[in-house]
């Protein structure tokens, strides 16, 4: 047994090194191929996409079936331009609308008119009045050195 590994072990490795590589390969073409699909499913009139040349804008004609006819793609309102259909990089995903400060103006303006009355009282931060004692400047100190407690 040792000697059949010894004469046609590097023969058995090298075949299963082939079959390997070459099943690696198909799964990743097949792979490929399914993302290239979706893609083409997703990329119809009306989709913002992300072309080679970092451009966003969202495709006004596309035909999936001819690829060497160049899509138009709307890049600013009003403004087409032609690009290569594999010029696409991907389909831009709809994100969640950000909320910002308008969306919180009746709640924020319901705590101003709140706090309007206790405006007229001072606001004492303990941690501020805290750091202010201590962060006393000695002018007879040298630059670069920590104050004395």
């Amino acid at each position: 047994m040792n000697e059949f590994f010894t004469n046609y072990g590097l023969i058995i490795l090298l075949v299963v090194l082939l079959v390997f590589m070459f099943w690696s390969s198909r799964r990743r073409m097949a792979k490929q191929k399914l993302e290239q699909e979706a893609r083409a499913r997703q990329t119809v009139p009306g989709a913002e996409v992300l072309l080679q040349g970092g451009l966003y804008g969202t495709i006004v004609s596309y035909d999936p079936e001819n690829l060497d006819q160049p899509a138009v793609v709307e890049i600013a309102p009003g403004v087409d331009i032609k690009v290569h259909s594999q010029a696409i990089l991907r389909i831009v995903e709809p994100t969640a609308p950000q909320q910002t400060e308008d969306d919180f103006l009746p709640e924020a303006s319901a705590r101003v008119e709140d706090s309007a009355v206790d405006a007229a009282a001072p606001v004492i931060d303990d941690k501020t009045d805290a750091a202010a004692t201590t962060d006393v400047v000695d002018p007879d100190a040298e630059p670069g050195t920590k104050p004395q407690a």
